[in-house]
């Protein structure tokens, strides 16, 4: 049995627990997979650089209507992987080196599980501390499908990967991982189809932003809604995909799958409940305000505690945990109010706080504004004619309630909404108290 001050377990932004603080500590990090947690491998980061090649094909799709002739003369796929991972790669090695370099940091690779109370083991070695943070992050759900296993099929951890895109890619699901997957495929070289079971694509999203996003993605891609894939073959044609669309038998054919319905977290994987960590009905470990567990001194952050699954609300949680296990008499409370989000698919989508279905649900008076991209100058300029913003607003406090955008730059233009929600802005504060570059 090996005993620590404390053992992490994921590479993620639970490496960022450790500052100048823990210099004294005897500390173990716990990785199963490739150093830096799947933002930096395979989420958030690779999906932008790969995104932002794509907006230049779609840019020249559409220049036309500016005036401007352009064209796209070729995708140099192996260059855009190689601009992409030639530049994480060193990153996830670099960050496990260090690691590895420090006198007071063991790193153990493998897959870790709880044995007992505080105990795990990562195969044939025990390992304990006083002090156990659960920072191991989510997975891709893949669905029960008849004959998925046996026609093969991506996920977001290795589609990025590819030696070439496939000309014919299925995307089964509608989320944002599907959203921006499918922008990156058919702008750099596959044909794309999204099978989605609902009736709108990013149906978690503000009901006009997931209707609009709906109607702009039909357009550019094959899309099936109310589908229920039955099964996965081969057959001449390929990779034979049968559906059950609104209750009539489909089919479609691909070269290649790629399954986006969701990520489940790796709580159960690790066994916590062995060590008295309660779980929620959706798998996800339970902590207090401080990321603390019903389990002393074990504590949690990230994905594996919060259904967002955010990069910047897990940061966010690892300031907490981290002050909280040098400072426990001390302890602060994690604020995640408002958490924003984007999606960086085409166009650009971005949200905080409630939507207006929520509000209606919850019986709660609210006022509604929506203004279109193409009543501003720059939307003018930009012939855009399917973004918008909206707003919800509170009609006795006139504090903004929620926000919705949908258009070029939507993730950087909402950041200033956030402000004024997180520091009690009115919307006519907003509106009017300040100068807006025209």
């Amino acid at each position: 049995m090996h005993s620590f001050d404390l053992i992490i377990i994921g590479t993620g932004s639970g490496n960022s627990i450790l500052t100048p603080d823990f210099d004294g500590w005897n500390v173990a990090m716990v990785e199963r997979d490739v150093f830096g947690g799947t933002c930096l491998n395979r989420g958030c980061i690779p999906s932008k650089m790969f995104v932002y090649a794509a907006d230049q094909v779609e840019h020249a799709r559409h220049a036309d209507k500016l005036g401007v002739d352009l064209s796209v003369d070729g995708v140099r796929w192996a260059e855009i992987v190689e601009r992409v991972f030639g530049r994480i790669d060193p990153i996830a090695q670099g960050g496990e080196d260090y690691r590895v370099g420090l006198d007071n940091v063991t790193v153990f690779r493998g897959d870790a599980r709880f044995t007992g109370p505080k105990i795990l083991q990562i195969g044939d070695v025990e390992l304990t501390a006083p002090q156990i943070v659960l920072a191991a992050g989510a997975r891709p759900f893949i669905p029960p499908v008849p004959g998925l296993d046996d026609v093969g099929y991506y996920t977001s951890d290795n589609i990025m990967r590819v030696d070439a895109p496939p000309p014919r890619l299925v995307i089964m699901g509608g989320g944002y991982i599907a959203a921006e997957m499918a922008h990156v495929f058919d702008g750099l070289g596959s044909s794309v189809t999204l099978v989605n079971r609902t009736s709108r694509l990013l149906r978690f999203e503000d009901d006009d932003i997931s209707a609009r996003f709906t109607e702009i993605a039909s357009k550019r891609f094959e899309v099936t809604l109310d589908a229920a894939v039955d099964r996965c073959s081969t057959d001449d044609d390929g990779i034979r995909i049968d559906l059950t669309v609104e209750g009539s038998p489909s089919t479609v054919h691909a070269d290649a799958i790629l399954v986006a319905t969701g990520r489940i977290p790796n709580g159960a994987q690790l066994g916590v409940e062995t060590a008295g960590v309660t779980l929620d009905d959706d798998g996800y470990v339970i902590t207090d305000a401080a990321l603390e567990t019903n389990v002393s001194g074990i504590w949690a952050l990230g994905d594996i505690v919060n259904p967002d699954q955010l990069k910047h609300t897990a940061n966010a949680e690892a300031r907490v945990v981290s002050h909280n296990l040098v400072h426990p008499d001390e302890r602060v409370e994690v604020d995640l109010d408002p958490t924003p989000h984007a999606i960086f698919g085409s166009p650009q989508i971005a949200g905080v706080g409630v939507t207006e279905h929520e509000l209606i649900e919850s019986g709660r008076a609210y006022r509604r504004s929506i203004q279109p991209y193409g009543a501003t100058a720059y939307g003018w300029a930009m012939e855009d004619e399917t973004g918008f913003c909206k707003v919800l607003a509170d009609p006795a406090t006139r504090l903004l309630l929620g926000a919705h955008i949908i258009g070029p730059q939507a993730s950087t233009l909402i950041q200033q909404l956030i402000q004024g929600m997180k520091f009690g802005l009115t919307v006519d504060q907003m509106a009017t108290q300040q100068l807006y570059i025209h």
